[in-house]
């Protein structure tokens, strides 16, 4: 009997309290590439401050864009939500001073507002996952009965945190919060099993 009661009341809760959770579509990210336009003001800014970008493999940087391969991740179709992982990242150098940021983890999660972790590292020593930027908004962008979902133009900037980390490290004051760093354009490839 009480496992009757326990199981109906589980039942109640799924209906009524949890609704919009039993109608979302979610799918599994298996692959696909996020693409950063980096800002003409940022690229100045390093240049200026003897800061020489790189990109750490398999993420490249060319002309001043930098591609992150996409390796895992799940999309919230119905309510824009997403987690996507990519592996490669970013290198700033200046003198025997060395800054990684790797393994880049695009949040769009309820309650919070959209941004980017990462893996720091400074001369080797892992710091731990930080936030590093902030996004935009970011809207509807799946189409039904597509591959892909895309994630077009998002305004990244650079985090109060990360500013303030990156201005310790190379010893200078010019990072700030909402610090230009570029616009990204995400392209995640959906599990098949979801594209029927």
């Amino acid at each position: 009997m009480k496992f009757r009661n326990l199981a109906l009341a589980a039942c109640v809760l799924a209906t009524t309290l949890l609704p919009n959770f039993a109608q979302a579509a979610t799918a599994n990210i298996i692959g696909g590439e996020t693409k950063v336009a980096l800002s003409s003001t940022f690229v100045s800014a390093l240049g200026s401050l003897g800061v020489a970008p790189g990109a750490v493999g398999p993420a490249s940087l060319f002309k001043g864009v930098a591609t992150f391969p996409i390796t895992v991740g799940v999309a919230d179709l119905t309510n824009t939500l997403v987690d996507i992982g990519h592996v490669g990242g970013l290198s700033l150098t200046a003198g025997s001073t060395k800054v990684t940021l790797v393994n880049f983890q695009i949040e769009v999660l309820p309650g919070v507002a959209p941004y980017i972790s990462g893996i720091v590292t400074v001369n080797g020593a892992i710091a731990g996952r930080l936030p590093l930027f902030d996004l935009t908004a970011i809207g509807n962008v799946y189409q039904p009965g597509k591959e892909w979902l895309s994630i077009q133009n998002v305004t990244v900037v650079l985090d109060p945190a990360a500013a303030a980390a990156l201005n310790k490290v190379f010893g200078v004051t010019a990072f700030t919060g909402g610090f230009s760093i570029g616009t990204a354009n995400t392209m995640a490839l959906l599990e098949t099993e979801y594209c029927k």
